[in-house]
């Protein structure tokens, strides 16, 4: 497999080879789908509660007599069955949202987004990406003149100059192999790729 190879302008200069074994596999919808469902279920806390019956504040005065009355028998107002009750089976922020996935799946699914974006052209490789100082508009404007505006960098050592330059830009994302998720794959437009971290992509993923 190939792909381009871009210069501090954007333009390809030329097509290097990269691992078919992580850049030449075939998509497979459905593993990427539950590899990205995945990743997201794991990141989520569960940080919203909803009270049951008990632990809503009502009156535990019966609201009218049981007969006589023509409506439906009530015990309490705290009753699920009423307005402001509580719920039967209320969320609890204690709650387990993780899926587990085994890591020859999660390698076989990043493995086919790269294909993926490969084949799209939406993957490409430069030498390197530093920054002299600490600038969010120094790497704005090296963007900005590779005509890129959604990128993901992957890059195989993000120093403090780079980390620091890139965190205020919205569409842009600076991570070590070791970060790169399935959802910012498919999320950013644009994937860069620098010739170290290739090399530590192929370990990660072959």
């Amino acid at each position: 497999m190939q792909v381009e190879l871009l210069n501090d302008q954007g333009l390809a200069l030329s097509k290097v080879d990269v691992p078919d074994t992580v850049f030449g596999r075939e998509y497979n919808e459905s593993l990427v789908h539950q590899v990205v469902v995945a990743f997201q279920a794991n990141a989520r806390q569960g940080t919203r509660a909803q009270k049951d019956r008990e632990q809503v504040k009502h009156s535990t005065k019966k609201p009218f007599k049981q007969k006589g009355t023509g409506r439906a028998r009530a015990g309490m107002t705290s009753s699920p069955l009423w307005r402001g009750g509580g719920r039967i089976f209320p969320n609890m922020p204690d709650e387990n949202f993780t899926q587990k996935i085994n890591k020859k799946m999660y390698r076989a699914g990043m493995a086919s987004i790269f294909s993926q974006l490969a084949r799209e052209g939406r993957l490409a490789v430069v030498d390197s990406l530093t920054v002299d100082s600490p600038k969010t508009k120094v790497l704005a404007d090296k963007f900005k003149a590779m005509n890129l505006k959604s990128v993901l960098v992957i890059a195989d050592e993000v120093d403090e100059n780079l980390y620091l330059a890139s965190r205020n830009l919205t569409n842009i994302l600076v991570v070590e192999p070791r970060y790169a998720d399935p959802v910012s794959l498919v999320h950013y437009k644009k994937v860069l790729v620098t010739k170290a971290a290739m090399d530590k992509l192929k370990e990660m993923f072959a």
